[in-house]
């Protein structure tokens, strides 16, 4: 099996150099996975990368706009099914992937994870010892997670896999899989602990957390933080920490807001 990266043109703040495109390749067969945006240079580059290939499908981790756009036209250019967990507003599967799915190329398999958590819809591929994480794990910028219990349950998934290199919807491959799930996985509960510090302190809205916990990173990112605190937030109030109310106001159980 060979693998192929492919950086679509849309570097930026979320998505560091730019999307990762990856074709995986067994026998002359490829599957393109995460086509991305609707970027006609992208797609010439992909459509470059697939001569003397056979393209087989197109798999999408999920519906996000810097993944997803391009794998519907590509699909019908190439008479391809386009696979993914479910519909979006980016794209639509010709073929619905459920969790632990195959889809075969060449005398390969990749296996699809149902791994929420960044979204609901968040899939990783399993191609031998290979991992491909999407935005579940990227490098170049933060995840941003919608559903953090989800997000630590699909985490410690995929520590029991024990794969031995990921490649990220951004940046670069990556050779220690076991130290850097890990560290997502502590990363995230160190935020989960700054976020109840700074409600014991005195932070009474979601706001308030994040000009606390981000005063480090740039005020035009806070937007997004505040995404990543009200997942943490969700989380504590399940564990039965905090009370996290209508306006985004938060107190501590028991305590008035």
């Amino acid at each position: 099996m060979r693998v192929e990266r492919i950086l679509a043109p849309n570097p930026g703040p979320f998505t560091g150099s730019g999307t990762n495109t990856y074709l995986i390749i067994s026998d002359g067969e490829a599957l393109i996975i995460d086509p991305g945006p609707l970027e006609r240079a992208h797609e010439e580059a992909i459509l470059t990368s697939l001569v003397d290939l056979r393209p087989k499908g197109i798999l999408v981790t999920h519906t996000h706009e810097d993944h997803a756009p391009l794998a519907n036209p590509l699909a019908a250019d190439l008479d391809l099914p386009a696979y993914g967990y479910a519909p979006g507003p980016n794209f639509k599967p010709d073929l619905l992937l459920a969790d632990e799915d195959w889809v075969w190329f060449g005398r390969e398999q990749v296996q699809a994870l149902h791994t929420p958590g960044h979204s609901v819809d968040h899939l990783c591929f399993l191609a031998r010892d290979s991992l491909f994480t999407g935005d579940h794990i990227m490098g170049g910028s933060s995840v941003v997670v919608e559903d953090m219990s989800a997000y630590l349950a699909s985490l410690r998934r995929l520590q029991q896999l024990h794969p031995a290199r990921l490649y990220p919807g951004h940046g670069l491959v990556m050779h220690d899989p076991a130290g850097i799930v890990a560290g997502y996985i502590e990363h995230r509960l160190q935020r989960e602990q700054q976020v109840l510090s700074a409600i014991k302190t005195g932070a009474s809205t979601v706001m308030d957390i994040v000009q606390t916990v981000y005063e480090d990173i740039d005020s035009d990112l806070h937007p997004l933080a505040a995404m990543s605190v009200r997942a943490h937030l969700t989380k504590l109030a399940d564990d039965g920490v905090v009370q996290h109310m209508e306006n985004d106001v938060v107190s501590l159980v028991g305590e008035l807001p």
